[in-house]
């Protein structure tokens, strides 16, 4: 009899053990999507430099992260289009490349982050409130030259105390330089 309980409690033991023992459920891998308006050539240099900056933080395209890449090739009007796929695959985040794709993507969806790159105006063009409180779901890096053009001249002044004139190259046909 006190075989037949011992028994007993060993395969209860071994049971309960089994039980609670679950397999672990696979982490959610997080998904990039990147929108470009021109080809996948033309960005190959931004493409790896994006790729390392994601690697210094640990992450590692194919093994713990995805990046769904769309390339509009030259054609802006697909942008919109593109957007939207990214978004029906819900990405976790966008990544756009330039003001058109930035704009393509914030009317694709208000809710998924988006990070902006390259956006001459991006306070210009209505898609931030503010460089210091972009509001909604866009943030990024923008390289709006009239912003920065008064500090570098403020900082060129500091390095070089004795300067009294400077001399400012513009272009009227880039979409950046402000018009008044």
């Amino acid at each position: 009899m006190k075989k037949k309980v011992f028994n007993l409690a060993l395969c209860a033991s071994f049971f309960s053990l089994c039980v609670s023992a679950q397999a672990q459920q696979p982490k959610k891998v997080p998904r990039i999507g990147y929108l470009a308006p021109a080809t996948r050539s033309a960005n190959l240099a931004r493409i790896e430099a994006f790729r390392l900056g994601l690697r210094e933080l640990g992450y590692v395209e194919e093994k713990n992260i995805v990046i769904e890449y769309r390339y509009a090739e030259g054609n802006l009007d697909r942008l919109p289009s593109l957007a939207g796929e990214l978004v029906r695959l819900a990405v976790d985040i966008i990544v756009t490349g330039g003001d058109r794709s930035t704009r393509a993507a914030k009317e694709a969806t208000s809710t998924i982050p988006i990070v902006m790159t390259q956006d001459p105006n991006p306070v210009g063009n209505g898609l931030v409130a503010s460089l210091a409180r972009p509001g909604g779901n866009i943030t990024g890096l923008s390289n709006f030259v009239s912003d920065l053009s008064g500090k570098r001249l403020q900082l060129l002044k500091e390095i070089v105390p004795k300067v009294s004139r400077v001399s400012v190259f513009g272009t009227s046909t880039n979409r950046a330089t402000p018009t008044s």
